[in-house]
């Protein structure tokens, strides 16, 4: 027992272990030695402060000094090399199949090294591999990023930095009459964590869904807003949406950069990572024909025919959970203090966007120079008017349009003057779009399946073996069977293919046939053998 610093009594507790001990002591204690200045008392308070007997420290010097070097010998032992790393991803990560290769190996060729025992190897796979080396040669990069250690960026203040992704959510929805999954494009403040804007689609997203997100985003006036406004950049990661010509120009003609992070690098932009998450586990594990619930024998769920939410139902609940994150939910980082809330008591001046610009934000502009005639406008062979054209004929003009969108186009005029909207003027009507997208949906099926049929009469089917011999062919042909189907395929097939074809039949024997080239000309029976 000895007194502690603070007064109490208590045991000493070594700082250093014997190994690091034996490397801080040693060089110190040699040099001592080799002064004459080494006591025993030297030996005694190295002993006491790296856990070890006097005889110990004793024994270390006198190999020191035999030896001259002050640190261990290491004994030699099996360690991990690059060929059992290789060994291992190839069965898995499973170390007992690797050890029997490795026997079957030694046992072909005695010259390789004598192979150690399982537990030998197991030590040395953790003594010479993380835990993250290990689960990566077992199941990939993903698992061996999971035992990775990420910083945080620090705290910023809002408009800061924006993160913006796709989502595709794992609910099922009813879109005219099919089961489809919708794609949810949002952008998300790093800092006070309040979803900036949104925009749902019921395929895969392309610009007009960012750019249409990007609207709600900026805007602070209602509904949108009061967060909004330009924010200092925006981290994406290589989505080709994101980063096409028309979001770029539409937020660099406001100076905010576009970052463009390495694919497959979720932990450079964690805050809309954690947000696709949270809204998964918060709402949409809740809904029905939610993919990810759990499932039977057999990989059933345990409602199959439960309904579907509509599309405009499960656009409204997700509405309602966005509202609920930015106005309720308290995030542990916020200190006690809902999105919306951090975001108003933040003094960092906000950047608006004039209303005028953001009226007419992301529209596209071919570059041409188009003139109101007495039909309108026309656009891509379509007449597109407006009652604001009434006289107005022969102005030149420029439109601007979204993209994917051709139901309306905005017209300018060449100074840069926003003249109005124009519609398209023959629109078909919803009854006959649907029946249009009807009709094609019933060709692609039938196209499907053709082709699955083909695919049938393509395949191959072989008996199964239990050893390794050649595949053996099912379904036999006796030779009969394929003289009979070859000698009709060829006219069956072009009687099929042209109803007019009629076969060739046999020539007569009465009528003349063409003489090979090779053959030699007949002699003349009227010539004697002397001419």
């Amino acid at each position: 027992m000895s007194d502690s610093p603070d007064g109490t009594h208590g045991a000493v507790t070594p700082v250093f272990t014997a190994k690091t001990g034996r490397q801080a002591a040693m060089p110190r204690l040699m040099a001592l030695d080799q002064h004459g200045l080494l006591t025993s008392a030297h030996v005694r308070l190295v002993a006491t402060n790296v856990g070890r007997s006097e005889r110990t420290v004793w024994n270390w010097l006198a190999k020191a000094r035999a030896t001259g070097r002050t640190d261990a010998v290491s004994r030699p032992r099996f360690t991990v090399t690059a060929e059992i790393r290789r060994l291992l991803a190839l069965w898995g990560g499973n170390a007992s199949a690797m050890h029997r290769e490795l026997k079957q190996r030694a046992q072909a060729d005695p010259d390789l090294p004598k192979v150690p025992s399982l537990a030998t190897l197991h030590r040395a796979l953790r003594r010479d591999l993380t835990a993250g080396d290990r689960a990566g040669l077992a199941r990939g990069e993903a698992a061996r990023r999971a035992f990775d250690v990420f910083g945080q960026r620090p705290p910023g203040h809002r408009n800061e930095a924006w993160e913006g992704d796709h989502k595709c959510m794992p609910v099922k929805v009813w879109v005219e009459g099919e089961l489809v999954q919708p794609w949810l494009t949002w952008f998300i403040d790093c800092a006070r964590k309040v979803i900036m804007g949104w925009a749902v689609t019921p395929h895969a997203p392309s610009r007009d869904a960012v750019l249409a997100a990007l609207r709600t985003a900026l805007d602070r006036s209602e509904p949108f807003g009061p967060a909004g406004g330009l924010p200092g950049l925006i981290r994406v990661d290589r989505g080709k949406e994101f980063l096409c010509a028309a979001v770029a120009s539409a937020v660099g003609a406001f100076a905010v950069p576009v970052v463009d992070l390495p694919g497959y690098s979720p932990y450079l932009k964690g805050t809309i990572e954690a947000l696709n998450d949270s809204v998964e586990q918060m709402l949409f594990v809740s809904m029905p024909h939610y993919t990810g619930q759990q499932k039977l024998t057999g990989g059933r769920t345990a409602d199959p025919d439960e309904p579907a939410l509509t599309f405009e139902a499960f656009v409204e609940l997700l509405q309602e959970w966005v509202r609920w994150w930015n106005y309720e939910h308290k995030p542990q980082k916020l200190g006690g203090l809902t999105p919306m809330e951090a975001w108003r008591a933040d003094p960092t001046p906000l950047y608006d966007v004039p209303a005028q610009q953001l009226a007419h934000f992301g529209l596209e502009d071919d570059g041409s120079t188009r003139v109101i005639t007495t039909r309108g406008v026309q656009w891509r062979r379509h007449n597109y008017i407006g009652p604001w054209m009434v006289g107005m004929g022969g102005t030149r003009i420029a439109v601007r349009h979204l993209p994917h969108h051709d139901a309306s186009i905005e017209v300018f005029g060449l100074d840069g003057t926003y003249l109005g909207n124009a519609v398209l003027a023959e629109q078909a009507s919803q009854e006959q779009i649907r029946a249009v997208r009807n009709a094609r949906k019933a060709k692609e099926r039938r196209l499907r399946a053709d082709l699955k049929a083909a695919a049938r009469l393509r395949r191959d089917r072989f008996k199964a073996v239990t050893s390794a011999t050649p595949p053996q062919r099912l379904g036999s042909l006796t030779e009969a069977e394929a003289e009979a189907e070859l000698s009709g395929a060829d006219t069956t097939a072009l009687r099929h293919a042209d109803p007019g074809y009629i076969p060739h039949t046999a020539v007569p024997d009465g009528w003349a046939r063409p003489i090979p080239a090779d053959t030699p000309p007949p002699r003349d029976s009227t010539l004697t053998e002397d001419e």
